[in-house]
């Protein structure tokens, strides 16, 4: 056994017990083992020493130990900054949605919930437009606007089309409303 294999740790690549399969079993019908070796020749080139150079196998690791941090997912501050300050896109977000509720506790329901919209499609746009938004982040860039955006513009509408006394009107729904009580 080679001495850089010796020194492995369990469970590493290539050494023996771990499931990976150094045979050339997983390769395509009609490549045979000289070509997976040139092929892997040059993506080994970064590997650290530690890392086995001669592996084939594409599969995932048997344990996953991190996950991905979603795109834009890094500090909005500096991180020696306090913690308040390196979330405030998420702490903008969730103080003009606490602005919302409380006018809404105070019996102003329609521009409260324009309120909670209007945050939801504050929170679109800094993410669009800020590289990183600290924890307001959840998915990649365009799952997130897509989703805040269309939420804010849902409740937006909805509150403006509550009754009694509409302050949008829209006269396909009051189609579609008289159609599905009859």
């Amino acid at each position: 056994m080679p001495a850089e294999a010796e020194s492995r740790e369990p469970g590493t690549p290539g050494t023996p017990g771990d499931g990976s399969d150094d045979s050339g079993a997983g390769r395509s019908a009609g490549q045979s083992a000289g070509e997976s070796a040139g092929q892997n020749e040059g993506q080994n080139v970064g590997q650290s020493a530690g890392q086995d150079a001669g592996r084939s196998s594409r599969r995932p690791p048997r344990v996953t130990r991190d996950t991905a941090r979603p795109e834009g997912g890094g500090r909005a501050a500096p991180g020696d900054a306090p913690a308040p300050a390196r979330q405030w896109p998420l702490l903008a977000v969730l103080g003009a949605t606490g602005l919302g509720l409380l006018i809404v506790a105070f019996d102003a329901f329609r521009v409260g919930t324009i309120v909670i919209g209007l945050a939801m499609i504050g929170g679109a746009v800094l993410r669009w437009a800020l590289p990183d938004v600290g924890m307001l982040a959840v998915r990649s860039r365009f799952t997130d606007m897509f989703t805040y955006g269309g939420l804010g513009a849902a409740i937006v509408l909805l509150a403006l089309m509550a009754q009694p006394h509409a302050w949008l009107k829209l006269p396909f729904l009051d189609d579609v409303l008289h159609f599905t009580v009859q």
